[in-house]
């Protein structure tokens, strides 16, 4: 715009510049609004969830306290149905995976860590549900549907867990010399002074004579 420009120039100036752009600045004024709504009301609906799970997992919590396995089960069905994608449902099954260990029906176990391993977005909470499902297979003796799941793991974390389980594995099968290396393979990934250390290094040895026997 002519800063030399009359008023009356200027004016007509800005009336043609609004006729030119107005559209455009109003669509995204209103596009603007909507996204600050929306925004906000995402935020909402993840904490209203959050909350509404937080306090599903509770109940549950507390009906498993009562002995009340029934409306345990209807919690955790709500979880995963409802609040599916909150840590809480995890929380859920984890809860209902040790519940059924305790009773020892290890058909429903297996079910609530699989659906964990399969849905949960922390790979800490996926490798932890895929250790106590082997532990289960191998409590089965289900070894090769056992070994496929220690070697399935990508956790630099949970290597030295999964290297014992898998020298459990091949233990029982009478498969020493892999045993005791895998026992060696978690112990190298330890921190000096681990209480694990001990029991790692008694099955070493334990190995060791089994081999030779």
């Amino acid at each position: 715009m002519d800063i030399y420009a009359s008023d009356e120039e200027k004016g007509e100036d800005i009336k043609r510049w609004w006729r030119e752009n107005g559209r455009s600045v109003i669509t995204g004024i209103v596009l603007g609004t909507a996204l600050i709504f929306a925004g906000r009301f995402w935020l909402n609906y993840q904490q209203t969830q959050a909350e509404n799970a937080a306090t599903a997992y509770h109940q549950l919590t507390s009906l498993v306290k009562e002995g009340n396995a029934t409306g345990a089960d209807q919690q955790n069905q709500l979880l995963l149905s409802d609040y599916s994608a909150t840590p809480y449902a995890v929380f859920s099954s984890f809860e209902m995976a040790t519940q059924a260990v305790n009773k020892a029906d290890y058909a429903s176990a297996k079910n609530h860590l699989e659906w964990v391993k399969d849905n949960a977005d922390l790979s800490g909470h996926v490798e932890i549900a895929r250790l106590r499902l082997a532990k289960l297979l191998l409590a089965e003796q289900n070894y090769d549907a056992a070994q496929v799941l220690v070697t399935e793991s990508t956790s630099d974390s949970f290597s030295s867990l999964f290297s014992e389980l898998q020298g459990d594995i091949y233990a029982v099968q009478g498969q020493y010399t892999d045993a005791r290396a895998a026992y060696q393979s978690a112990v190298l990934t330890l921190v000096d002074g681990e209480p694990r250390q001990v029991i790692l290094n008694i099955k070493i040895d334990d190995m060791a004579v089994a081999n030779d026997s």
